[in-house]
């Protein structure tokens, strides 16, 4: 069940990206900044808080991405990211990623709910 509603989980958040991404490249501008105005605080405190759990510990190691056997130095895989896509991208997507078509993107994982939980192990 655990699965099921991790896949659920993720499903729902490509999806929102997606349409987000849709959003980005076709609505007019009256549009665009009404869904900028009520996503950047959201999307932002998204990474406040995913940021904030990956902070390093007192011995400069990812709480979340450490394991008992392996510890995670700072910084971690999530912290790369961040800057990466805020900093060092000006705040731009990736060019490798962003300017693929969404149906190309889509591509990658399955396009249906039901084919997405069926491919739930």
């Amino acid at each position: 069940m655990d699965e099921i509603l991790g896949q659920v989980l993720r499903n729902a958040v490509w999806e929102r990206l997606d349409m987000l991404s849709e959003l980005a490249n076709r609505a007019d501008a009256p549009s665009l900044l009404s869904v900028a105005r009520s996503e950047l605080p959201r999307l932002t405190e998204g990474w406040r808080a995913m940021l904030a759990a990956h902070e390093p510990d007192e011995k400069g190691n990812c709480p979340v991405c450490s394991t008992r056997w392996r510890q995670q130095k700072a910084p971690c895989s999530v912290w790369q990211a961040a800057y990466e896509h805020l900093v060092a991208g000006g705040l731009a997507p990736s060019p490798s990623n962003a300017r693929r078509p969404l149906a190309e993107k889509k591509a990658k994982r399955p396009n249906s709910a039901t084919g997405r939980l069926a491919n739930a192990r």
